[in-house]
């Protein structure tokens, strides 16, 4: 007798993985229109209603817009991303053919935790200024991000990060001119319900969680940064030094 083992991941999970990655692959471009329902269904032998949970989901997550009577269209790709010594979130995607911008959750001031006092060379507990957002593509979250820098250098910068929004801006009004990437690591995740809700995407899915250091120009630690991408979002590009 044979005996089969239930694949873990939904079917229509699957059907989404391959059409996104296929998407990213650019083996559909912007503007293309993808195969019908029952095309779909026939490829990946599926009734209808699976291929139509998979498309809702691209719709979702902004990679696909279905228009009545005529099917479902690209609407983008995911949006390259480089990291290397200078990341400057703005000038990336506005390179990269999209509208930037950034919504401010939170500004405030605290306790540093053991991890953030020690990349940002600081002493135990020491204050710290925390900046969480999201940061956005034509309207649809890229990333969430939690960035801390230390207090006492950076008097002005919940004030300059409320009313600007630009972690550079916010730096120059303190004095440093210029930082650039100390280092950057890069791990899998995936998402809890709070990032899921906030990045629209469902719990489980996959991300891609940056932690770095930005230093000014003296070698300074001024920035500790985490950074959580949507998967199937951005691409990122590490750039050399």
């Amino acid at each position: 007798m044979n005996h089969y083992t239930a694949s873990k991941t939904p079917i229509w999970r699957a059907i989404f993985t391959t059409l996104s990655g296929e998407i990213s692959e650019g083996i559909y471009a912007t503007g293309d229109k993808l195969p019908t329902e029952a095309a779909l269904s026939r490829r990946f032998g599926v009734n209808r209603h699976t291929v139509r949970h998979a498309l809702a989901e691209m719709a979702t997550q902004g990679l696909v817009v279905s228009r009545r009577g005529a099917g479902v269209f690209v609407t983008g790709t995911p949006t390259d991303y480089p990291i290397g010594k200078r990341v400057r979130f703005h000038q990336n995607i506005t390179a990269a053919g999209r509208t930037p911008a950034k919504k401010v959750l939170d500004v405030t001031t605290r306790r540093a935790a053991a991890a953030e006092a020690e990349a940002l060379d600081l002493e135990p507990q020491e204050m710290v200024h925390c900046y969480e957002g999201l940061s956005l593509a034509d309207g649809m979250p890229l990333a969430l991000f939690q960035s801390v820098f230390p207090a006492d250098r950076f008097a002005n910068l919940p004030q300059a990060l409320t009313e600007a929004g630009s972690v550079t801006q916010a730096m120059r009004a303190d004095g440093v001119t210029d930082y650039t990437r100390a280092w950057t690591r890069l791990t899998a995740k995936r998402a809890t319900a709070t990032q899921a809700g906030l990045l629209r995407i469902e719990e489980g899915a996959p991300i891609l969680r940056s932690v770095s250091v930005n230093v000014d120009l003296a070698g300074t630690p001024v920035e500790y940064g985490r950074t959580w991408f949507v998967g199937d979002r951005v691409t990122l590009t590490l750039n050399d030094p």
